[in-house]
């Protein structure tokens, strides 16, 4: 196939937008653009409370709580603007002019009217409905102009459920609901937090933008060239060194990335010619492009502004996102690593001549860890510094570490200015070798500073210091990175004494400028698909049509949970071939995150709602590569020159490892670090690191020596003994004991306080009248008797003979979500405790790790007397 789009336009399609229609187009699209940033950048600072404060004008504190219908007022405009619709991409006609005033008159009209508004809550006037109506249908041209058609036919149907799915009965025997008027759905939709103005647009308004400008900035000022130039002197002299450059300069670049496409393209214009001279084919260079690209988003602290919707939908601190989120993205991206050496073990490829002395695998996993000790040395120093100053100057320590921040800063770019500048080196000349690395590593490391600001403000808390929210860590690390994209050209000017400070200083000042608009150009796609699912969203709270896909599902899995995640999978496979990552995830949490929580719970498998979310999460990241439709894969080939279908068949092929890592996260979850201690953490990075390992070599057909059908069977033994060792004890010894009748009561009062013990309740569903089951977990928090710990939790019970007779649980207590609002607490078939488990004493389940091991080791002894090369 060939491929006659540049994957520069491809990204401009996708991501940014790809009309050029003359001076006065292009002036006020870019004007747009930096408008929409600095906005972003004031409603984030504390100028808005200033400025109120010292004019005594509310308006500049109350656009703030208005934010979200200027953000997406922007986007609206952008997308129109930017984004051609039937062919018109050199000029904009009369309609896209009549789109843009209609767009944004109807998302200003309800920062406008906002104290009429709130005086008639609910009673929507003819001008409400109007303008509700007309802002509904120009985001819906908006998606369709920016993200193409599938966002768009997802939205109709919602809405098409939301005012025709009153007159269906199968419907209405499900979720109860009657239909929706035409004006009291349109309010629902916009004219209220409930539907586009909800909180996934409210998430991309307060954090998503932040860190999306963050990462522009930081690309344009050279960062994102850094990264690659490290990332090349590292490890482009192994086997295979460009791909392994391409894996790792794609996960730093991912970590502040929102978009794998303008990911692919960044690292991949250089990576992949280099890829190919070394002797990777053409789809290949490109699927490993692809793989580290779309995998960037797996990487915290980003992960493609997932990880901020997971903050509001899970309900739980960034800091845990992160937390769960960290081990399983590390050995994602190890195990890619470990994948593209078999490949270039497989074609006995070679690395990249390099002047100076080479650095072996070894030298790098100790400057890996020196690097890692190093930060937390500085971190440990920074925090003990504040410590002793806090009793002399409380509540302003801060002032001290931004002077040290500062002379931290001076001194890189002093140490840099020593260097000749990080230039962009063409990949295609005809002598190509891997940089050294203390003059490349030194040449740009003030880069790292802002990136040093985020996740401290992000992760450091001590006696006397907390946290700040996303947002605030994204807003004070893009102004530190403002500072950097302003200042390192003309610092170094003046620290190597040249005399062109002015144009130095210039140069900066596009930079700024040249970021401000790209962060802008990345959010456009993200404002109008956050404010298009937000269609999905209010139609759930509206209909309640969760219960209906839920029902669907559970009766196509036949309530088996694995049915039901592999199904899950595909959805979101499907759904993410066209939707952006962000709406795929916003869509199928939505809908599938409690569905697969119930019949977890149905089968007596407590799902943690994190790992839910993070499960729906990876595999919309997989559609990214999913041939026929995924993107990256085709600018990866726009590069390449290979066939995109195959770049993507081939790109999914090494994500299959990653495809992997949700199954087993659901059922082992200690791999997100839940209720794992910090030497308990290291060993199960450990194990599940080799376990992946494994699974990739066998993916690839290829270990010590080329694997055998017989071995590749034993290894996959392997890999899941040590995923789920679990399952094995549980063949071997029984988890729980069984309670029943009085004998539960007293099995509940005899536990240890914050002991766990799991409830099966045995109720009717409130719906379907079927009476079904629900495991919960309980753990007293006091001593007492069984029947006053239940009490204590809001479940009231009375024996009636063996009958464990359960009430309705009130309002306001643990369980009220989980159990009052699915089961009838007042049918025929009374709801009663069946059974109460509690957790026996058994030997540990890592012993199972032991004959995995042995297995493993029995295999590389057999695959080591057909080794035809070393290994590494």
């Amino acid at each position: 196939m060939t491929v006659t789009k540049s994957a520069e336009d491809m990204v401009a399609e996708a991501d940014t937008g790809a009309r050029q229609a003359g001076t006065f187009a292009n002036t006020l699209i870019f004007a747009l653009c930096i408008a929409w940033s600095l906005f972003q950048l004031y409603i984030a600072s504390k100028l808005p409370g200033v400025l109120a404060q010292a004019t005594g004008v509310s308006m500049f504190a109350n656009i703030v709580a208005q934010a979200r219908f200027v953000h997406l007022a922007f986007a609206i405009a952008l997308a129109t603007l930017a984004f051609p619709i039937f062919g018109h991409r050199n000029r904009i006609p009369a309609y896209d002019w009549a789109l843009v005033i209609l767009g944004v008159s109807s998302c200003l009209y309800l920062v406008v009217f906002r104290f009429q508004i709130a005086d008639r809550p609910g009673l929507w006037s003819t001008s409400d409905i109007v303008m509700s109506a007309i802002g509904m249908t120009v985001l819906l041209i908006a998606v369709y102009r920016s993200l193409g058609l599938p966002l768009v036919v997802i939205a109709s149907l919602f809405l098409a459920l939301a005012f025709f799915g009153g007159y269906s009965e199968w419907v209405g025997s499900i979720t109860n609901y009657g239909g929706s008027s035409f004006s009291k759905a349109m309010g629902h939709y916009w004219m209220q937090t409930e539907g586009v103005f909800g909180v996934a647009l409210g998430v991309s308004t307060s954090m998503i933008f932040l860190f999306v400008l963050f990462g522009a900035l930081l690309e344009k000022a050279g960062g994102g060239n850094w990264f690659i130039k490290v990332a090349i002197s590292l490890l482009g002299t192994l086997r295979g060194g460009p791909a392994k450059a391409a894996v790792l300069s794609s996960m730093m670049t991912g970590m502040i990335s929102g978009s794998s496409i303008a990911n692919t393209v960044t690292t991949g214009t250089f990576t992949i010619p280099l890829m190919k001279r070394i002797g990777f084919s053409s789809e290949k260079a490109g699927a490993v492009e692809v793989a580290s690209s779309t995998n960037g988003q797996l990487t915290p602290p980003v992960m493609g502004a997932a990880a901020f919707l997971m903050v509001e939908y899970v309900n739980i601190p960034y800091i845990e996102v992160v937390k769960h989120a960290f081990l399983p993205a590390v050995i994602s991206y190890i195990a890619l690593l470990y994948i593209v050496h078999l490949e270039s073990l497989k074609l006995r490829l070679e690395g990249l001549k390099k002047p100076g002395r080479h650095i072996g695998i070894m030298m790098i996993l100790i400057l890996f860890l020196t690097g890692f000790l190093g930060m937390a040395a500085i971190t440990f120093i920074v925090v003990a510094f504040r410590a002793v100053l806090e009793p002399i100057m409380p509540g302003a320590t801060v002032y001290p570490a931004l002077v040290l921040l500062a002379a931290a800063y001076l001194g890189l770019v002093y140490l840099a200015s020593k260097y000749p500048d990080l230039k962009v080196d063409d990949p295609n000349a005809k002598a190509v070798s891997a940089p050294r690395l203390t003059p490349t590593f030194l040449g740009g490391a003030y880069f790292a500073l802002p990136i040093f600001v985020l996740i401290w403000n992000l992760m450091v808390r001590t006696e006397h210091l907390d946290r700040l929210s996303p947002a605030l860590s994204a807003f004070w690390a893009t102004i530190a990175m403002i500072i950097v994209a302003l200042t390192h050209r003309p610092l170094k000017a003046i620290f190597r004494g040249e005399s062109e400070f002015a144009d130095q200083a210039k140069a900066g000042f596009v930079d700024f400028v040249a970021g401000l608009e790209s962060g802008a150009r990345n959010m456009i796609g993200i404002g109008v698909a956050t404010g298009a699912a937000g269609i999905i969203v209010g139609t759930i709270s509206l209909t309640g049509a969760h219960q209906i896909i839920g029902q669907v599902i559970e009766v196509i899995s036949g309530g088996n949970l694995i049915i039901l995640l592999v199904l899950v999978a595909i959805l979101s496979l499907i759904l993410g071939m066209g939707l952006p990552t962000t709406a795929n995830y916003i869509v199928v949490s939505s809908l599938m995150a409690p569905v697969i929580v119930s019949v977890g719970a149905q089968s007596g498998l407590i799902v943690p709602l994190i790992a839910v979310h993070l499960f729906v999460f990876y595999f919309g990241i997989l559609a990214d590569d999913t041939p026929p439709v995924g993107l990256a894969a085709y600018a990866a080939a726009a590069i390449s020159r290979g066939d995109p279908i195959k770049t993507g068949v081939q790109g999914f092929a090494y994500d299959i490892r990653t495809a992997l890592l949700p199954f087993m996260f659901i059922f082992n979850t200690d791999l997100l670090l839940i209720d794992v201690g910090p030497l308990k953490a290291v060993f199960v990075f450990f194990m599940s690191l080799i376990a992946m390992l494994t699974f990739a070599a066998v993916t690839q057909g290829y270990f010590i020596a080329k694997i055998r059908k017989w071995e590749g069977a034993v290894m996959l033994l392997v890999v899941f003994m040590l995923f789920r060792p679990d399952f094995f004890l549980d063949q071997w010894q029984e988890k729980y004991t069984n309670y029943t009748g009085q004998a539960a009561i007293t099995a509940v009062g005899d536990i240890p306080v914050g002991t766990d013990a799991r409830i099966t309740v045995s109720a009717p569903d409130f719906d379907t009248g079927i009476v079904g089951t629900k495991t919960v977990v309980f753990a007293p928090e006091a001593e007492g008797s069984g029947l006053e710990r239940l009490q204590a939790v809001g479940l009231s019970v009375m024996e009636d003979g063996d009958m464990l007779v359960l009430e309705e649980p009130f309002p306001g207590t643990p369980f009220f979500e989980s159990l009052a609002n699915e089961y009838d607490f007042y049918g025929n078939d009374p709801a009663q405790i069946a059974v109460v488990q509690i957790e026996n004493d058994r030997m540990p389940k890592e012993i199972f790790f032991i004959p995995a091991l042995i297995l493993l080791l029995m295999i590389v002894g057999l695959q080591s007397r057909r080794m035809t090369q070393a290994p590494f």
